[in-house]
């Protein structure tokens, strides 16, 4: 099997038109100097043939930026990197034609002229190939669009557009299809392939009633989906809003580049003007200073930094995209960088939002098993979620032909012919004057008697998530403040506080509380610092507006997460903040090497430059030789994290 370049045709076009016009230069660069060694041409005319043979090779290797340069000049952009490519490189050719003609002794230039093209072509090159490499991460999300939906309708089936289908018809999705809408399987049970949307490798079961997202592809088995969200409206659609406007969220380095170049490219074209002129004029010299003025203007591009900065941030965003961690703009990776402060809603995040039977402590005579069957023989008939988390824990049918009796804020009471079961709260105990022994842990008690004995009580909490403790310890290790806030009661926040290890909490909160709290913090943090919320995105979206940096936990299936947030960690997985943390310190670090190195380095060959310590091969290397090297470290990000993403796949 054929092993994939990972270009694609555009780069292997210019990489093949890159090798021919490198093999020709040196071809002719060694042509020319046997023949001007050899002494065979002579004479002010003895230019000629070295001319020839390397205008053939800029034309080849040049051709596009002399046109670029003049289709932007003919629309008003003069000063780009194409324009000072083109002046610097045919003002070489013309340098080197006036020496051949007044000094055929000392016939130079062209050779360099060639050079500065080639080299230029090198640097573009690497820049498409990274910026494609950084790029395929995110654009996998974009091939999540679907194209069709199969729609039930008029008795047989129809293909149509997913913009056409509305909320409440029945659509099949086939194995092997992209589903196109969000809905609820009414019919059929399937795997999942969820990877574009949360980077889980795993597949996802899924039968009837389940909720089935857009974006992900049906495995095995066909699925018949009741639709629940128009196209405009779905979880593919609001993502592929959320990537395209990444692009827009710039920096502050990015936005510092931007204005950097364009004051920046007119002032060193000035300067290069000045360098060949004032001294020009002065010394009479005109070739010297006229060459001087054009490596300084080689060296001038600020392509390294205009190429590398936004890459260094798009290498960021795609490296955390492949672990299912959706960044909307660079501006959002250098805030987080800065991040040192984590406030974390609780239901939903630190804990599962679920509830569920953490302890059963039968009394003297009773077992697990007949403290858990009476109580779920008088939840049956019950839709709240502590009577599903009995049933649940239960696993069993529960015994009909009771008569079931709703006692308001106490509990409930299942009766037959024979027996009387109690189910509720230490009121109902209370009231029917039933001794009883008191659960001391946190959480909601569930106490069960039969006619009139106290057989037991079941213990149900919210579970907190298996990562929430290594997450936050890990947070705290980084000199992070760690803060929970919850509209739980003070004892249940304090006990899951001190289970995950976060350093402060506030219980009891209202919505309007919370944003309060967060105002607060946000006042009196350091005007350094940031600060970010990390909720479930369904009922905390003002707090994550407000915040820094919001961050919204379960994005498949949540509006609210998608809208409100500047992060979505699509996996519902806390482990993703500190690997986010640290790919957005990891980015910043690039950000500022390639800053670092390239400016240094382009200053000091410019001065060297203007006086006369350097030639344009020297030129050539402060220009596309440093934009390369800060392109390939940009890169640094995301190999390092993809070489990670593959081998935890693999694992799985």
């Amino acid at each position: 099997m054929e092993k994939s370049t990972g270009l694609n045709k555009k780069e292997k076009k210019k990489l093949a038109r890159i090798l021919i016009a490198l093999a020709l230069f040196a071809a002719v660069f060694i042509a020319d100097k046997i023949v001007y060694l050899g002494g065979v041409f002579e004479g002010p005319a003895a230019w000629v043939f070295p001319f020839c043979l390397y205008l053939a090779v800029y034309l080849i290797i040049g051709y596009d930026v002399l046109w670029r340069a003049i289709r932007n000049i003919a629309h008003g952009q003069v000063l780009d990197e194409n324009f000072l490519m083109c002046l610097a490189t045919l003002g070489a050719f013309s340098l080197a034609i006036y020496r051949g003609v007044t000094m055929p002794e000392n016939i130079e230039g062209f050779d360099e002229a060639c050079a500065v093209l080639l080299f230029y072509q090198i640097g573009e090159f690497f820049q498409d190939y990274a910026t494609g490499k950084s790029r395929k991460s995110i654009s996998a999300l974009m091939d999540i669009r679907p194209d069709y939906a199969n729609l039930k309708r008029n008795g047989g089936v129809e293909r149509v557009a997913p913009e056409e289908v509305k909320a409440g018809d029945i659509i099949l999705v086939n194995p092997g299809e992209r589903v196109p809408l969000d809905g609820i399987v009414v019919k059929g049970a399937s795997s999942l392939d969820t990877k574009a949307l949360t980077g889980e490798s795993l597949p996802r079961e899924i039968g009837t009633g389940g909720e089935i997202v857009s974006g992900s592809v049906n495995l095995t088995s066909q699925l018949e989906v009741e639709v629940t969200k128009e196209f405009y409206d779905s979880t593919v659609s609001k993502i592929l809003e959320l990537v395209e406007s990444a692009a827009e969220q710039k920096s502050k380095a990015e936005n510092f580049i931007t204005k950097f170049a364009k004051y920046y490219t007119p002032i060193v074209v000035g300067v290069a003007v000045l360098l060949a002129v004032v001294p020009g004029i002065i010394t009479s010299d005109w070739s010297t200073w006229i060459y001087r003025a054009l490596s300084f203007l080689v060296v001038s591009c600020p392509c390294a930094l205009v190429i590398s900065i936004p890459l260094s941030f798009f290498a960021g965003i795609g490296a955390a995209s492949r672990y299912g961690i959706l960044v909307k703009g660079s501006n959002y990776l250098e805030k987080l960088n800065k991040a040192n402060i984590f406030v974390f809603d609780k239901t939903g995040t630190l804990t599962r939002g679920s509830f569920a039977v953490a302890k059963v402590s039968p009394a003297a005579g009773a077992d697990e098993e007949e403290v858990l069957r009476l109580a779920a023989i008088a939840e049956q008939d019950s839709i709240h979620p502590i009577a599903k988390s009995i049933a649940a824990r239960y696993g069993k049918p529960a015994a009909g032909g009771y008569t079931l009796t709703n006692i308001a804020g106490k509990g409930i009471s299942a009766s037959d012919s024979r027996d009387t079961i109690l189910c509720g709260n230490a009121k109902l105990m209370a009231e029917n004057n039933i001794p009883y022994a008191a659960e001391r842990d946190t959480g909601t008690v569930v106490y069960v008697a039969k006619n009139g004995v106290f057989i037991g009580s079941i213990l149900i909490a919210d579970e907190v998530k298996p990562e929430a403790k290594e997450v936050v310890g890990a947070l705290n290790g980084m000199g992070c403040r760690t803060v929970m806030l919850t509209g739980d009661n003070e004892a249940i926040a304090a006990k899951i506080a001190k289970e995950v290890g976060v350093m402060e909490y506030k219980a009891s909160l209202l919505p309007q509380n919370k944003v309060e709290e967060v105002e607060t913090m946000l006042r009196e943090k350091d005007a350094k610092d940031a600060l970010c919320f990390v909720g479930d995105g369904i009922n905390d979206a003002p707090v994550l507006m407000r915040s820094d940096i919001g961050i919204a936990m379960g994005g498949v299936g949540s509006d609210a997460a998608i809208e409100a947030a500047d992060i979505v960690l699509m996996q519902d997985d806390l482990r993703g903040l500190p690997l986010a943390k640290r790919i957005a310190k990891k980015t910043m670090a690039i950000v500022f090497e390639n800053i670092v190195f390239s400016i240094a380095v382009k200053v000091a060959i410019l001065i060297l430059s203007a006086v006369g310590l350097t030639n344009m091969w020297v030129a050539v290397f402060g220009d596309v030789g440093v934009a390369v090297i800060a392109i390939l470290n940009a890169m640094r990000v995301n190999s390092k994290y993809a070489a990670k993403a593959k081998r935890a796949a693999a694992k799985a």
